[in-house]
């Protein structure tokens, strides 16, 4: 199961010219696209960051090397698809690691024609030439989005490379609808990357005992993670007591003390796809009265909100479910005043649940894809993945009184819309109280290679 994320796999090259072909009929003969890869980025001094490409780039060439530029050019004599990425360069590669240079492009990753990435300014006029439109993504590298604009401007206002494209589009909404939807072949990734990430937190849930550190929890999700040729889809959270009442906490510093709940969130990224699961347990095993009961209605609330994810509703019909479930259980026990429809109309219970219950997943932890079509919510249809993860958290420094204080509990499932309802991909991770005390209680055993 090793990731290898920098080599193709033997079904990804169809997958990626498939996707190609999309864009292609989408950008039609008088039309061209161009994408480059993110660049490298320092970490300091001469340490870059690992690498990884822009998901758009990853998802429509299987490509992962840097200084790589990606072009759908329709009936181009050059080809339909060009890449220009690195040449190969053996005193380069004997530090840094092999290239596929241009012959590789094309041998293994469908390129048409590929040339070295210094050749690009020398292809670009030709490239623009005699082409309506011109499609760019915006953002990823605004230094070759902003010397294709250049270009065009240069062609424009002094003649220089022919006649330029009349229209600049958005390549950005095309992908991002295209990748919205998943494929049978996509959902297969993701349902490996939600089998490593609940190893992982199964892994937490044996080995965590109090007095342990929380980077020594996540050091056993990274461990699984890696063991299974993987790594993390986003910074693991790892946060006991009090912490856990802090969204994004990634500092992953403090001791877990007897008596603590311990939130986890974390996910393993497989191949370009992201996990992202979130269970919360006991450091010591055993719920307290306090915590089961406040545990009780966030779990219930997730179940209420994967029930609703059905295909033709709306997207914010899952939030609504989990958002009622988790109002009255404030109610019942004594946080909140009034009724349902109160609460929910005051906004009161933002106090203890002040984020959405749902987000897109797929090549980004939080995919891309629009969640209002027309100011109105998009309707769910097969194919969508996305996250169900309703949460409590009571900070103790509002609510110092509270036999609540410093409780912060979520659970997270990822969940993929089908025809009749939705496919939980992480079904395999305790969420029960009786199931997780019973998993606590077995002994740890570290997997090996």
């Amino acid at each position: 199961m090793r990731d290898q994320s920098h080599l193709q796999h033997s079904d990804e090259p169809a997958v990626h010219a498939a996707r190609r072909a999309r864009v292609a009929d989408i950008v039609g003969r008088d039309g061209v696209a161009m994408l480059a890869a993110t660049p490298e980025r320092n970490r300091n001094n001469d340490v870059d960051y690992p690498y990884r490409p822009n998901s758009d780039f990853r998802y429509l060439t299987g490509f992962c090397e840097p200084e790589a530029i990606a072009v759908i050019a329709p009936g181009f004599e050059a080809g339909d698809y060009i890449l220009f990425c690195r040449a190969r360069n053996a005193d380069q590669e004997v530090w840094i690691g092999r290239r596929a240079g241009p012959d590789g492009a094309m041998a293994d990753y469908g390129a048409d024609q590929a040339f070295a990435i210094d050749e690009f300014e020398d292809w670009i006029g030709r490239l623009l030439d005699g082409r309506c439109r011109v499609y760019l993504s915006f953002g990823t590298h605004p230094e070759f989005e902003q010397g294709v604009l250049d270009q065009l401007s240069g062609m424009r206002s002094q003649g220089r490379g022919g006649v330029p494209p009349r229209e600049v589009v958005a390549l950005d909404g095309l992908l991002h609808d295209m990748r919205l939807r998943k494929s049978e072949h996509e959902v297969a990734l993701m349902r490996q990357a939600a089998a490593t990430s609940a190893r992982a937190h199964i892994a937490a849930m044996q080995a965590v005992r109090p007095g342990m550190y929380e980077y020594q929890l996540a050091a056993t999700l990274h461990y699984t993670f890696e063991n299974d040729g993987m790594h993390w889809a986003y910074p693991s959270i790892v946060g006991a007591g009090e912490n856990a009442c802090v969204l994004h906490y990634i500092e992953n510093s403090a001791p877990m003390a007897d008596g603590d709940l311990v939130l986890i969130d974390a996910g393993a990224e497989y191949r370009g796809y992201a996990g992202d699961i979130t269970r919360t347990f006991p450091v010591n095993g055993r719920f307290s009265d306090a915590q089961r009961e406040l545990y009780e209605i966030v779990l219930a609330a997730n179940r209420a909100a994967i029930e609703a994810a059905r295909p033709g509703e709306p997207m914010n019909a899952i939030h609504q479910a989990a958002l009622k479930v988790l109002v009255a259980g404030l109610i019942d026990v004594g946080l909140l005043e009034g009724t349902v429809d109160e609460a929910i109309d005051a906004e009161s219970y933002r106090a203890y649940f002040m984020h959405g219950t749902s987000h897109w997943l797929g090549m980004d932890v939080h995919d891309v894809g629009d969640y209002k079509v027309d100011g109105e919510w998009r309707l769910l249809e097969p194919g969508m993945a996305l996250t169900v993860e309703p949460g409590l958290y009571v900070r103790g420094q509002d609510n110092p009184s509270s036999r609540f204080a410093d409780i912060g509990i979520r659970v997270e499932d990822d969940i993929v819309i089908t025809e009749t309802g939705c496919d939980v991909l992480t079904v395999d991770v305790p969420k029960d109280v009786d199931e997780i005390e019973a998993l606590m209680a077995k002994p740890y055993r570290s997997e090996t290679p």
